[in-house]
């Protein structure tokens, strides 16, 4: 980042949550070294492991993204339960939040009423290389640079 010049408050690195769970030293404390730098960390795929969340706290994570998994049930009230709590939660821990996997207009619209800030899926576009996204912008890089 120094090197770069790259503000590292721009920089979000996610992370899965089986492999935070792993909890090994190692990752607790390159994680605490990503977060005093300023770089902001994502828990990725958020409530499919078995976890402890006392990590929220004692880790500097800053988002947590929603698996797709909960929000392709989201539609049925019985089931819709985790992912009001996962918002409510990080809300409660002041973490940003994305939700996973948002396909239909259902979907969307479900995330509306809950206020959920964040959203990816299928129904905003498809996934893309880089290059593609930055196409018609003028620093563009080429093609064969991000493969």
């Amino acid at each position: 980042l120094g090197e770069a010049g790259f503000p590292p408050d721009l920089l979000e690195v996610e992370i899965t949550e089986n492999l935070l769970m792993s909890d090994t030293p190692d990752t607790v404390h390159k994680l605490n070294r990503l977060g005093a730098a300023g770089v902001q960390i994502a828990v990725d795929d958020f409530g499919t492991g078995y976890s402890s969340l006392s990590y929220l706290q004692k880790l500097p994570i800053h988002t947590l993204k929603i698996d797709r998994s909960f929000t392709q049930s989201i539609c049925h009230a019985d089931e819709a339960c985790i992912v009001n709590a996962i918002i409510s939660m990080a809300r409660g821990l002041n973490m940003n939040i994305v939700a996973e996997g948002v396909e239909t207009d259902a979907h969307r619209n479900y995330l509306r009423k809950l206020e959920c800030p964040m959203m990816q899926g299928f129904l905003f576009g498809q996934p893309a290389p880089l290059y593609r996204l930055l196409e018609n912008e003028a620093l563009a890089p080429h093609p064969a640079a991000c493969q």
